[in-house]
């Protein structure tokens, strides 16, 4: 087994000092062997009409079940102590029931991350799930999954967002690191599409689960994922040390993003890159150069154009 992030691109003091550690840890069998991700569940059902007592319980069962599924499986071989664990975010709105206890909404989907040297987390990538429909009974409480069959749907979307959250997070601190886990999550994505399962189906609503996977592997969209690495190991990470530096990453990353608009428009896999970032990337920017300001106005502004006023103020 390795340690969550491994050596790799990190500087000698930090390798010296993150061995150190993990010796110490071992040798006094200190490790915490936790399970990856550290998810906080929200489920939203004020929009359903019947709200009684009894009817309200199925969403405290299935906010229960979901934190526990989120929170309690394992997905890698990899240490994981308890404060490494990947945060997430996971809101859940219920909008209508179509029979008892099954239920149709959305889903939104934060990744978080450290900024080391820092303060300060980042939401990594923010995906907006509009098909999250599923069924739900007392019994779903304890929710088996294999990942190499489907059997239900709500399993089979935690077991795609949690495979999702590995790629990204494994992703942001080495280039492809999330390679393993994006294959586990797009084998999840066929076989609820083989299943006949709304949400996944590969042609239609471009912005469903199957076409965020796809996004992921797309050759196309590669630059994207080497500029997770870039963007938060690179810039983010050094930004108090070389904020000059870290800039110019931005910027670079910008401009590749703006080159993959125009190979594949109405990427979903951008637009939750841009729904996390706009505020951020703005702030990265606030105490630029007025060049660098004026450019990376021009870009966002044209690879985000619905929050141009937000950028704008880069430019005021």
């Amino acid at each position: 087994m390795k340690s969550r992030h491994g050596f790799k691109n990190l500087p000698t003091y930090e390798i010296y000092m993150k061995k150190l550690v993990l010796l110490i840890l071992t040798a006094y069998s200190f490790v915490v062997n936790a399970q990856e991700l550290n998810c906080n569940v929200t489920i939203v059902s004020d929009q359903l009409q019947s709200q009684q007592a009894a009817e309200k319980q199925i969403f405290v069962d299935m906010k229960t079940a979901i934190s526990d599924f989120m929170n309690g499986k394992r997905w890698t071989n990899d240490i994981y102590n308890q404060e490494e664990r990947i945060k997430c975010n996971l809101i859940i709105t219920l909008t209508k029931s179509l029979q008892q206890n099954v239920f149709q909404g959305n889903a939104q989907l934060q990744i978080i991350r450290p900024v080391y040297n820092a303060t300060y987390e980042t939401i990594v990538l923010s995906y907006i799930d509009k098909n999250f429909n599923i069924s739900f009974t007392p019994e779903d409480r304890q929710m088996n999954f294999n990942e190499l069959t489907f059997s239900n749907n709500l399993t089979s979307i935690l077991g795609f967002y949690s495979l999702i959250a590995l790629t990204v997070d494994y992703d942001s601190f080495s280039k492809l690191g999330g390679n393993p886990y994006l294959q586990r999550a797009y084998n999840i994505a066929n076989l609820a599409s083989s299943a006949g399962q709304g949400g996944w189906e590969q042609t239609g609503d471009p912005l469903n689960r199957y076409w965020l996977v796809e996004n992921l592997q797309n050759q196309q969209l590669l630059p994207f994922r080497e500029g997770l690495y870039t963007y938060h190991r690179i810039a983010l990470d050094n930004f108090t040390i070389d904020p000059v530096g870290g800039r110019k990453q931005v910027i670079d990353l910008l401009t590749s993003i703006k080159t993959m608009q125009q190979l594949k428009n109405n990427s979903i896999l951008l637009i939750s890159f841009m729904r996390a970032k706009n505020q951020e990337i703005v702030n990265v920017f606030s105490e630029a150069t007025k060049d660098e300001k004026q450019k990376a106005f021009t870009l966002l502004s044209s690879v985000d154009p619905s929050k141009t006023e937000l950028y704008r103020k880069l430019v005021k």
